[in-house]
């Protein structure tokens, strides 16, 4: 058999690979259960927290410190339900804390900077964790949330010494984000190890919501690793303690879309999510659904529903991410995602959005933008496959084939990260 006909083989058995079902992980009878939950618990413990503490407030308006457990009540909500009203309302309430405070109470001002890390206001935060920084009360916890912040906006030397600061491998908080760190770093293997520790120390705490956390980002980074087995169980573990958990469901969800290459279950799980957790994200995975099954008329739909989903103008910056990757596949609104990359490099200026700035220039036509950009602020700055995957594609465009070799062979290896779809666009390289 000559060279091109072995050639021609491998690619019909990669492509094979990514098209056909895996070994089975997952069985139906096992998370069903948590799929046909009826009374979603947390929803109405929350809710009733919300309604008792405002009405302690309405009975008793000078106690405005009982704001501090209407905003957690509220965060709790949006975390539950995806509803961006409630995080919205969150922000009202630690707004209104800091104003009667007068930004002197280091507590409520960490409660607004974490209610800005999930609008992804990183900036933001950073300013008002100065300010907790500089009062002092529970310092350690503000340092914490320094290293969190940092690392989102790409400060990476700020980001490591703020993690040395409050070094203790006996520490959960520690060794959640010293996992975060060697993630960033390109060692997985350390971050697992890191949180496999995390998990000891939550288990033996019991400490339930500690617990689920540790949990669903083992099962993430079980996935990135390749053990898809010890993933699925791990999402299983969250479920057992709260049958409600959205993103667990995700999880499997993807497992059996990913892994298993069954479309029509992933849908099934997925449906059953959305009817309590309303995340616009949750519309463009079921579109990548709908047109690995070759359902366009589903992707259509399921883009058109983002798209409505995300005009509420309460989400701001939250899903500029995907509004790049978007728009930037559409001739008509390349010019909006290149606007919007620009707003995202701005306020994240991450190797991450960098790349969505690169990618949207490649999109244009323009590559050499598009490689000057990824040289600069990328290559060697991140591990994440999608990144790796866009410069592969500048690179190849731009003649660098020796590197696109290089990458094309780590991203062979995050298949079950990327997807089907962008399996055969890694193929296609």
């Amino acid at each position: 058999m000559n060279l091109r006909y072995i050639m021609m083989y491998c690619t019909l058995i990669f492509i094979a690979s990514c098209t056909t079902s895996s070994k089975k992980i997952t069985d139906s009878k096992q998370y069903n259960v948590y799929l046909d939950v009826t009374e979603n618990t947390s929803i109405e413990k929350a809710k009733t927290e919300l309604g008792f503490w405002k009405q302690k407030l309405k009975n008793q308006p000078t106690q405005f410190p009982y704001l501090a457990k209407i905003a957690s009540a509220n965060n709790s909500l949006f975390s539950i339900t995806g509803n961006i009203e409630y995080l919205k309302n969150a922000e009202t309430n630690y707004l209104e804390l800091n104003e009667k405070t007068r930004n002197t109470n280091s507590s409520y001002l960490k409660g607004l900077a974490a209610n800005y890390i999930s609008q992804h206001k990183f900036k933001e935060s950073l300013e008002l964790l100065k300010k907790a920084e500089a009062i002092g009360n529970n310092l350690e916890g503000t340092q914490k949330m320094l290293f969190d912040v940092h690392l989102e906006l790409g400060n990476y030397e700020l980001a490591k010494a703020y993690l040395d600061k409050f070094s203790d491998d006996r520490d959960f908080d520690y060794l959640i984000r010293v996992a975060k760190w060697s993630d960033h770093r390109g060692n997985l293997d350390a971050a697992i190890r890191y949180l496999e520790k995390a998990k000891e120390n939550a288990e033996f705490a019991n400490m339930p919501e500690a617990k689920i956390w540790i949990y669903t980002n083992l099962a993430d980074f079980y996935g990135h690793h390749g053990n898809i087995e010890a993933s699925y169980n791990h999402f299983l573990k969250a479920l057992k303690l709260n049958p409600n958990d959205a993103y667990s469901k995700k999880g499997i969800a993807w497992i059996v879309y990913s892994y298993e290459k069954n479309p029509n279950e992933a849908l099934r799980i997925l449906n059953t999510v959305s009817k309590t957790h309303n995340s616009p994200d949750y519309y463009l995975l079921k579109a990548e659904i709908a047109e690995f099954k070759g359902d366009l008329v589903m992707q259509k739909q399921q883009i058109n529903q983002y798209k409505i989903a995300v005009e509420n103008t309460l989400y701001g910056d939250m899903y500029n991410k995907y509004n790049v990757l978007l728009f930037a596949d559409n001739s008509e609104k390349l010019n909006t995602a290149l606007e919007i990359a620009k707003t995202e490099v701005m306020n994240r200026p991450t190797p991450q959005s960098y790349d969505l700035l690169a990618w949207t220039y490649y999109k244009k036509g323009n590559t050499k933008e598009a490689l000057q950009i990824m040289e600069q602020h990328v290559t060697g700055k991140t591990f994440e496959p999608h990144t790796l995957y866009h410069l592969a594609e500048i690179y190849k465009a731009s003649g660098k084939i020796s590197e696109v070799k290089n990458l094309k062979k780590e991203l062979i290896e995050s298949a079950f990260e990327l997807g089907p779809l962008m399996a055969q666009k890694i193929n296609a390289i």
